[in-house]
């Protein structure tokens, strides 16, 4: 047993998102991701299996910038099926409800 991630994205990818190094980065890459988590469950689902929707953070030259992953153990075919279900399905525009949890 192993566990294995599918990086989603910071945002749909049609919306821009907060940017490394940008003032109140921390707030904002929250709020929106936690957002996206939100939308992503709406749209695909809720978690099933081993699958868990989170964030990670990811080393760069301007700081650490963080993204939407979706965990699972690769031994787990309800897990990856799901990741791989949220990889493909992922919106590319915020919905309305996200919009109004980011106003």
């Amino acid at each position: 047993m192993s566990r294995d991630y599918l990086t989603i994205g910071s945002s749909p990818c049609d919306e821009s998102c907060a940017q490394v190094g940008s003032s109140n980065y921390e707030v904002r890459y929250r709020k929106e991701m936690t957002v996206f988590i939100n939308q992503i469950r709406r749209e695909c689902g809720p978690e099933v299996g081993s699958a868990r929707l989170g964030i990670k953070g990811f080393p760069h030259d301007f700081g650490t910038y963080h993204e939407v992953v979706c965990y699972f153990d690769d031994t787990d075919v309800e897990g990856i099926e799901y990741a791989f279900k949220v990889e493909r399905e992922t919106p590319a525009q915020w919905d309305a409800q996200a919009r109004e949890e980011l106003s």
